[in-house]
């Protein structure tokens, strides 16, 4: 794929003089040296795949630091870096770091609050410049956002999340830079996917009510499919929103409501511009979905299957040459086709696990599958043996990955059953940021039932000793995406993606060489797609396949669970978040085994949503 015009003039020679730590830890020297020799050999992007604790953030700012200075520049060429991830969190990290101080920051216009007297609350996305016609701002040199833009557009490196990146693409003020370095790029065709997915719903359209929504699969013309017949549909409902748009900018001075609404309706026209686009080119390379479970009247929801165009324009024609990091990119080959990149311009450099095995061991303690059909029958063993586990770390945290807000729910609810809700907390879809923070915060060692925080999360340390993968964590077979490319036959990728987030959740709990934590594998199903992705496993984590074993553990005791905070077993039912100042010293414990496991399969986990996407809790500006 061709990148910005212009051509590159990075300096792989000063990527040790721009290395921002004074010294080197692990494996970072010899990481160094054949990204070094990589960009060297005239690559475009280096895939940089490197473990939890190789210091990715360090890496990222002396590749940064090799990009084309202004002073040794023509006027039009290309000149700085930018630095961008996916992951909120990742970016406040980076924030925080003080030998990452030259990475200049900046957030969507909805992270800053307006200074204006009067709008103290307003996001300055609703502030009166975004209300009013020709709003002179008395203060905008003083705006935050102003300010964070103005600098991070004028220095030499910039630094925000995707979503801010891709928004800003054909930007005046964010142009293309020589080096573009992407940290825990492993998802990006995901995200590509999920940002590129058209939701129209009433809640995404402003102006539903105002337009007849048919049934895209049945009322169609001769020869038309549901495809054609969307099309059309996004033609008209272009053209409504046109309109409404129009109406609210022939006003003076609009509300903060009406602001949203014109940001929305603008947001409507620019999406289905560039569906309808690529909908007509005959030589589009995109695949579309449309899915309407419920018929005429009811939301649709346009997803592209090949996100490479759109990365095109968002991402590859942002920069000359990239760097992308992740310790999950697991297929050079693979990852490069699901992004349009090609393979013969792109290398990959390795850097090896640094974490000695014993430190970071996963053990088999499955109790049979978690497929659909057999949850019923594995959920009440998965409940018993977390209350063993509990016994096994009386007075250690853990981190209970349940998969879906249903499997939480049902295990919280057992747990309660079984009398040990004194040391679980649980979270909803609308707390789950307040009770991480609060479990966190806490010296109790308590365990946290969470739904999608495979990724983005630094336990390290007493923040968990131990944590339990409840379900292999393959996607969703009713999502039509999905669908499409199984009946493409593409199941190595399938499992690839699964295969993906295991590895990224037994990164929570161990951060650092002498840090140490437990993964225990509870559903057969994950033995199963080690066999099927072999293939795909990194070295450093085959090695601690082939070491994993079976545990002995405490037998069932519901007060031995809670030795280690002085409670004993009590309540019933229902879901709770709690906390609490207690500490006791543990107890004498016998031992039995941890169970059986059963055959494998791989399984849908029901319908989701955007808001359940496996990424969607690190989205944002």
């Amino acid at each position: 794929m061709p990148f910005a015009s212009g051509g590159g003039d990075v300096q792989p020679s000063r990527l040790f003089e721009e290395f921002p730590a004074p010294s080197y830890r692990g494996n970072q020297e010899s990481a160094l040296s054949a990204i070094e020799d990589a960009f060297e050999a005239g690559n475009e992007v280096v895939l940089v795949r490197a473990p939890t604790g190789s210091g990715k953030s360090l890496l990222a700012r002396a590749i940064m630091g090799c990009a084309r200075r202004a002073e040794d520049a023509d006027p039009h060429q290309a000149t700085g870096a930018y630095y961008t991830t996916p992951q909120v969190s990742q970016l406040e990290d980076v924030a925080e770091d003080e030998l990452l101080s030259d990475l200049n920051v900046i957030r969507g216009k909805s992270n800053y609050t307006c200074i204006l007297q009067g709008e103290n609350d307003t996001p300055v996305d609703r502030a009166p410049c975004a209300r009013r016609q020709g709003f002179d701002c008395s203060v905008k040199h003083r705006c935050p956002y102003y300010g964070d833009r103005a600098i991070a557009s004028a220095r030499r490196h910039a630094a925000t999340t995707l979503a801010y990146f891709m928004q800003t693409a054909g930007s005046e003020v964010f142009r293309t830079r020589d080096v573009v370095v992407i940290d825990e790029a492993h998802g990006l065709a995901e995200w590509a996917e999920m940002y590129a997915t058209i939701e129209l719903s009433p809640d995404r359209v402003p102006v539903w009510d105002g337009v007849g929504v048919p049934d895209v699969h049945t009322d169609t013309r001769k020869e038309e499919d549901a495809l054609d017949r969307t099309a059309r549909f996004a033609e008209t409902l272009v053209g409504v929103c046109e309109r409404a748009k129009n109406d609210l900018l022939s006003k003076p001075e609009l509300t903060p409501g009406e602001a949203a609404r014109r940001d929305r309706l603008q947001e409507l026209i620019s999406e289905l511009g560039w569906f309808l686009e690529a909908y007509r080119d005959p030589e589009s390379t995109t695949t579309w979905v449309v899915d309407q479970p419920d018929g005429e009247g009811s939301a649709i929801t346009i997803k592209p299957l090949d996100p490479a165009r759109y990365l095109r324009h968002t991402v590859w024609d942002r920069g000359n040459r990239f760097a992308l990091l992740s310790a999950t990119i697991l297929s050079k080959d693979a990852f490069c086709r699901s992004v349009g990149l090609d393979p013969s311009t792109v290398a990959l450099v390795d850097v090896e696990h640094t974490f000695p095995l014993e430190n970071r061991p996963l053990l088999d303690v499955t109790q049979g599958k978690m497929t659909f059909e057999h949850r019923e029958e594995t959920l009440p063993k998965i409940a018993r043996l977390l209350v063993r586990l509990m016994a096994e770390h009386p007075d250690e945290k853990g981190i209970v990955h349940a998969h879906s807000y249903a499997i939480a729910g049902s295990l919280s609810d057992r747990l309660a059953e079984m009398g040990v809700s004194a040391r679980v907390r649980t979270h909803d879809r609308h707390d789950r940021d307040r009770a991480l923070e609060a479990w966190k915060a806490t010296d109790d060692p308590d365990v946290f039932i969470s739904v999608k925080m495979e990724e983005a999360l630094d336990l390290g340390d007493k923040l968990a000793r131990w944590q339990v993968i409840c379900k292999a964590p393959y996607l969703n077979t009713g999502d039509s995406r999905v669908e499409r490319r199984l009946e493409e036959g593409q199941w190595a990728w399938y499992h690839r993606v699964a295969l993906r987030t295991v590895i990224q959740a037994c990164g929570r709990v161990v951060r650092a060489p002498d840090d140490y934590g437990a993964t225990y594998l509870a559903d057969s199903s994950l033995l199963d797609l080690f066999d099927r992705a072999a293939a795909d496993v990194p070295p450093w984590f085959a090695d601690a396949i082939d070491e994993m074993e079976r545990p002995d553990l405490p037998e069932f005791d519901p007060a031995a669970a809670l030795s280690g905070i002085g409670a004993a077993p009590g309540g019933s039912g229902g879901r709770r978040s709690r906390g609490s100042n207690r500490s006791a010293p543990g107890g004498g414990r016998r031992h039995e085994t941890a169970g059986t496991s059963g055959n494998t399969s791989t399984d849908s986990d029901g319908a989701t949503s955007r808001k359940d996407h496996p990424l969607s809790d690190v989205w944002g500006e």
